[in-house]
């Protein structure tokens, strides 16, 4: 596991109040939770809801004229 290169930002108590790290590390660590988020938003779908070709050319064209 990669360790992250941290700076953090302290408060006149020398409180901790924030961390900087490098924008490279931040977009990887957001792309590891969107993938994750949309692997739990997968997981729970509703193999019911699903459409058949017809019901979904249907839906799509409500949604168009919307």
């Amino acid at each position: 596991m990669e360790t992250i290169k941290k700076k953090y930002i302290v408060d006149e108590q020398k409180r901790k109040v924030a961390v900087q790290i490098d924008i490279d590390v931040f977009n990887k660590i957001e792309s590891i939770l969107e993938d994750y988020a949309l692997g739990q938003l997968m997981e729970e779908n509703d193999p019911s809801d699903a459409l058949n070709l017809d019901e979904a050319k249907k839906v799509y064209a409500e949604m168009k004229k919307n």
